[in-house]
């Protein structure tokens, strides 16, 4: 009896709970009834993959990835920054970025690197405020589907597994008066590197200024919005100006011109930060929806078989071949692909599966590698932001794709390019017979075209900074 090689137990397949469903109805009518299903291993069952979903990489065209011809042009320059693998076991089948505030709204369950906290109910407060698995402090979070192989082998019943991701989530300040101020390092666009250190200190006191002020908000000793003027607000608008200042200043000194800083120092009051735009979802009592979650197998909907745990999760911002990238504000969200593709149209669907040693063609069916090759998906997000907004109705239209000079529409601006490589140790007798498969919506039906990924930007500004000045200055920077 095999057991679960992420979990280390056994685990009750679609062909054990079809088997016992029918004994069930049987001996309810009072009949003897033999409970079968049809096939043989890895070929039954209402979620089996689609054949003609599986490609002999071998025989994908090379030169179908844009990516590397984009990384051949422009600032060559790299951040990558090690979040880990999800070692934690952080998995849930939510999106706080197209569904807030539904539970288990994606359908499918998601695999999370860095912010520790995120699920349906993340805002902008809740994430700041979070543990992160990644070593440099990088409070972003990153998210895509996972990945399982479904052999229908009969198993026992495991006991139940939590995975909703929250161990280390803090309790949500969902009414709490915050400051918000614009965002300064998104107005930088490219700064001297006898300024860096100096800039680089000054941003992280305006981080640290905006903190302190919502620690004293969240005192709870200043009773009226016009209290938290007097005694937040307008001093901390007085500190961001002599701050953004010294900022101008050190620009200044080394023959470059500064841009206008002074408009970014006045900061506004919001209550309750929400994460993202609500785009629907709700019950007729005014609460969020939530749909059915994860079984005692891990498993959600058709998404079933067993989790393959990522071997090696690659986190990079690259130029995306622009000549100079600009900060992305704090807080913007990306998403990459489209999960519900059969829908929605195949606009932003994109190839994203290849295998080692042959990254120099993406397919957009799942590959079948050559023995010593390893399965791989190679998510690369937009990365033309319009410079106003972190997110949009549709969660695109305020971040979109360059072209492939890597040229960004007029009034869009450049920013660091992300790229999610993931690698997979999947055994080739299962990527030949057909057994691997990404979570998905049911509708989709496992079709790879439907892979997608998602990341919200919590770096303070010194860290994005960083990022900036690495790519610009061609330095291949890693933490």
């Amino acid at each position: 009896m095999p057991r679960n090689p992420t979990t280390g137990r056994h685990r009750v397949t679609r062909r054990t709970k079809i088997a016992t469903l029918g004994i069930g109805l049987a001996l309810a009518a009072g009949a003897l009834v033999v409970a079968t299903t049809t096939g043989g291993t890895g070929t039954a069952g209402a979620s089996e993959v689609d054949k003609s979903f599986f490609v002999d990489i071998t025989q994908v065209p090379p030169g179908t990835n844009v990516n590397q011809a984009l990384q051949r042009q422009g600032a060559r320059g790299t951040f990558t920054v090690d979040c880990g693998r999800n070692e934690n076991g952080h998995f849930n089948p939510d999106n706080f970025i197209a569904q807030p505030g539904v539970r288990n709204g994606a359908e499918h369950l998601h695999d999370y690197v860095g912010n520790l906290s995120t699920n349906a109910d993340s805002t902008n407060e809740s994430l700041a405020k979070a543990g992160t698995t990644c070593k440099n402090g990088d409070k972003s979070t990153y998210f895509w589907p996972v990945v399982r192989i479904d052999t229908e082998e009969d198993e026992e019943n495991p006991p139940a597994k939590d995975v909703s991701g929250d161990r280390e989530q803090a309790k949500q300040e969902k009414a709490a008066t915050q400051v918000d101020c614009p965002d300064v390092a998104s107005k930088l666009a490219d700064v001297p590197d006898p300024a860096a250190a100096e800039v680089e200190r000054n941003l992280d006191l305006l981080d640290n200024q905006v903190k302190e002020a919502n620690t004293r908000i969240a005192g709870g000793d200043l009773k009226s919005e016009q209290d938290i003027r007097n005694a937040v607000l307008n001093p901390l608008t007085e500190k961001r100006k002599a701050t953004l200042d010294r900022i101008a200043i050190a620009i200044g000194r080394t023959g470059a011109k500064a841009e206008n800083l002074g408009g970014l120092a006045p900061c506004a009051l919001k209550q309750g930060g929400q994460g993202g735009l609500d785009n629907g979802g709700g019950n007729s009592d005014g609460k969020p929806a939530e749909l059915p979650g994860v079984n005692e197998n891990n498993e959600i909907g058709d998404n079933e078989g067993e989790i393959q745990r990522v071997e090696r999760a690659d986190l990079t911002f690259t130029s995306g071949g622009a000549r100079q990238v600009v900060a992305m504000p704090q807080f913007l969200r990306i998403l990459y692909g489209d999960a519900k593709q059969s829908t929605n149209g195949p606009a932003n669907a994109r190839p994203s599966w290849t295998c080692s040693g042959f990254e120099d063609r993406l397919t957009d069916k799942y590959p079948i590698c050559p023995e010593g090759s390893k399965v791989k998906r190679v998510h690369a997000f937009p990365n033309c932001w319009d410079g106003k907004n972190i997110d949009s109705a549709n969660h695109r239209t305020h971040i979109v794709f360059s072209d492939q000079q890597g040229r960004c529409p007029q009034g869009f601006k450049n920013v660091p390019q992300l790229r999610i490589t993931l690698t997979y140790d999947i055994p080739r007798d299962v990527q030949v017979n057909g057994q691997y498969k990404v979570d998905a919506f049911e509708q989709e039906k496992h079709n790879p075209r439907s892979d997608h990924d998602d990341f919200a930007n919590v770096m303070g500004q010194r860290l994005m900074n960083q990022v900036v000045g690495c790519i610009n200055s061609g330095k291949r920077c890693s933490q």
